[in-house]
């Protein structure tokens, strides 16, 4: 097994948060690296990638900047809950545009897709990798969109993609929902690297989560098949953030958390059936 892919990666989304962990932890392991955002990098460099600013609307320049690529891992587009028009254009003609270039590359795309895309099923359940959408905002409906497109990209022209659907992301968790998504920042790392460098993946879906105890919401994903086994855990939090909750009902009821609240007009709760609980 190498440590370094045969073919270059396309990394978007590179001058966020998360783009900027993979291209940190990736350039440290040497892999070569075409790195793309619509914003400016702000860190130096790595030897061996090269950075190009470019927004996903272009269709076109995306196609040049995977021409040789092997993979692309796509975490470019608006990563929180926005108004409709704000995501239509990166999150849904942008992720066309990827899928476009990885069909005429024959590349795998690693899809950067969310919790959200499942954010209104209740904290009781336990949902395996194949459960239904029940995306909790327009952000999320376009997590959910991407990894439909995949299937079909899949299904129809055999482009292999891995749908991460990554929980909370970031440093440290902040809150108690947190102490059963969060996913630390080397486990991230760690995911992307078996998504690449596993030899077949087909279609598949992981869950984003790092091996948190509270961690019963999400089961059943691909994950052996990847190799990947999450390390880090939220559990050395529980007892500073056990009690940190917001108070807001329906925040506290759903996976989505704060997601589910914006702009959230119902006067009961709905369950995945579609009835209010009365």
């Amino acid at each position: 097994m190498t440590d370094t892919p045969a073919k270059p990666v396309l990394l978007t989304g590179a001058s966020g948060a998360l783009g900027r962990v993979l291209v940190r932890s990736l350039g440290a392991l040497g892999w070569p690296l075409v790195l793309t955002d619509i914003a400016p990098f702000p860190d130096p460099i790595p030897p061996g990638a090269a950075f190009t600013r470019a927004d996903l609307s272009d269709g076109v320049t995306m196609l040049r900047l995977a021409e040789g690529c092997g993979a692309i891992v796509h975490l470019g587009g608006v990563s929180v809950e926005r108004p409709f028009e704000e995501v239509i254009g990166p999150n849904i003609r942008g992720l066309y545009h990827i899928y476009e270039a990885a069909r005429r590359e024959r590349a795998r795309v690693v899809f950067a897709s969310s919790n959200h895309a499942v954010g209104f099923h209740e904290r009781c359940e336990s949902l395996p990798a194949d459960t239904q959408f029940l995306p909790d905002g327009y952000y999320g409906l376009s997590k959910a969109y991407g990894e439909l497109i995949g299937r079909m990209y899949w299904f129809k022209h055999g482009v292999e993609s891995v749908n991460l659907r990554i929980g909370s992301a970031i440093g440290e968790p902040v809150n108690a929902r947190m102490l059963a998504s969060w996913l630390s920042y080397p486990d991230f790392s760690r995911l992307v690297e078996r998504c690449v460098l596993t030899p077949k993946v087909g279609h598949a879906v992981i869950w984003g989560a790092s091996n948190n105890a509270r961690m019963t919401w999400w089961r059943d994903d691909a994950r052996a098949a990847l190799g990947w086994t999450p390390i880090d855990s939220a559990d050395p939090f529980a007892g500073q953030l056990a009690g940190a909750v917001s108070g807001d009902p329906v925040e506290e009821r759903y996976m989505g958390g704060a997601y589910c609240s914006i702009e959230y007009s119902r006067t009961q709760p709905a369950s995945i059936w579609g009835h209010s609980d009365v």
